[in-house]
Order: structure tokens, then sequence, then C-alpha cells
């Protein structure tokens, strides 16, 4: 059992390691200039091992950006647990999205979204693992707004509704953000999410004033 279980362990950890990979030169590089041998030569693995985990490259694809999504999904929730108040909750969820972390930031994340949109528009595959990837953030924003319900902090709303409509927004302010636009910087765009938000849900909300020079 114990050899069995190491085999498992060390299975699992050259999985991840490709995947890491295969996050990180999709990120640079973009979907289809990023082939299997890449992907194989960069954690010092056959294009055959590559392809026996996986199976085929849109399949790397998405279970690149699950692996990327779970760090996020990690900071949001460990972000989300330490308050209750829902306005902070979703001023987390919009600055974790659109807002990078660093002056020079631009999360590898977007560009897996990127791709992950464009193979989804015609391969039925990918369009099924959009639609379960999509519905996890869709979810916790609707999660957020239940909480709030819940705790009386604001009254009775659809909260599938606002999720979906909420999301959206940050998707596509997020690629704004992502592009550089300079007409949808950082802070406007979490000014735009949140004042949505707050018409949407019926809280008040002002934005914070913004630091001298």
């Amino acid at each position: 059992m114990g050899v069995k279980a190491d085999s498992v362990a060390v299975a699992d950890q050259r999985r991840d390691q490709m995947l890491e990979a295969a996050a990180a030169l999709i990120a640079e590089r973009g979907f289809a200039e990023t082939r299997i041998a890449d992907v194989a030569r960069r954690v010092g693995a056959s294009p055959a091992l590559v392809i026996y985990y996986f199976g085929t490259k849109d399949t790397l694809l998405t279970e690149a950006l699950r692996w990327s999504e779970q760090s996020f999904y990690a900071a949001a929730d460990e972000l989300l647990a330490s308050t209750t108040s829902m306005v902070k909750r979703l001023d987390t969820l919009v600055r974790l999205t659109c807002v990078p972390q660093t002056q020079d930031e631009v999360p590898g994340g977007w560009g897996l979204w990127f791709d992950l949109w464009a193979q989804a528009f015609r391969h039925p595959e990918v369009k099924k693992d959009r639609v379960e990837l999509d519905q996890r953030w869709r979810s916790m924003v609707a999660q957020v707004v239940r909480d709030a319900i819940q705790d009386g902090e604001i009254g009775a709303v659809d909260a599938e509704e606002f999720a979906v409509a909420f999301a959206a927004l940050l998707d596509g302010l997020s690629i704004q953000v992502a592009l550089g636009d300079p007409v949808v910087d950082p802070e406007r765009a979490h000014r735009i999410a949140m004042k949505f938000a707050a018409a949407s849900l019926g809280f008040d909300w002002k934005s914070p004033r913004r630091r001298g020079r």
C-alpha cells in the first residue's frame, strides 16, 4: 500500500508540474503558440507523457485554467471568511478580479481565460468546461448575496440573477483592464462594479477619494 501511495503522489506531483508549466506558457505565448512539446520540455518530460496525462491540447488548456483558478479561489475564500460584511466581500471580489495586486501585474489567469473563451466558441468540449468554470464563479457571488439576505443586511433579491449580471460585468471590466484600456483603468473598473452592485442590491456605497500625489 505504501509503494502504491507513493506512486500516486509522484504522479500527482508530475501532473501539477505540467499544469503549472502549461499555465505559464499559455499566459506568456497564447494557446495557439503553445505546443505539447513546449510543456514537456519545460518540465523535462516527453511529449508522450504529457499526452498520457491530458490526451489533447484542449484538455490541457482547461485543466491548466482549473489549476490556475485554485489559487484564486483559495485567496478569495480566505478573504471572504475574514468578514461577514457583504459590501466588503463584494469589494474583495472586484479587487481580486479587476485590480492588479502590483503595479505591473497582469494576472496570467486572464490570458488563460481569453484563450478558453476563444476555444469554447468553436469546440463543444471546451464550451462544456467553460460553463463549469464560470458557474463556480457565479456561485461564489450568489453565496455572498444569500448570506447577506440571511443576515438581514439587504432585502430579498434574486441572488442568482444578480450573480449572472455581476460576473458578466466583472468579466468585461477585467478584459479592459488586462488589455490596458486607457479609459477603463482599475480604479474606474472598481467604481463601476461597486456602483452597479449598490444599485442592484440596495445599499449605499461611495467611491473612496483619490489619494493626492
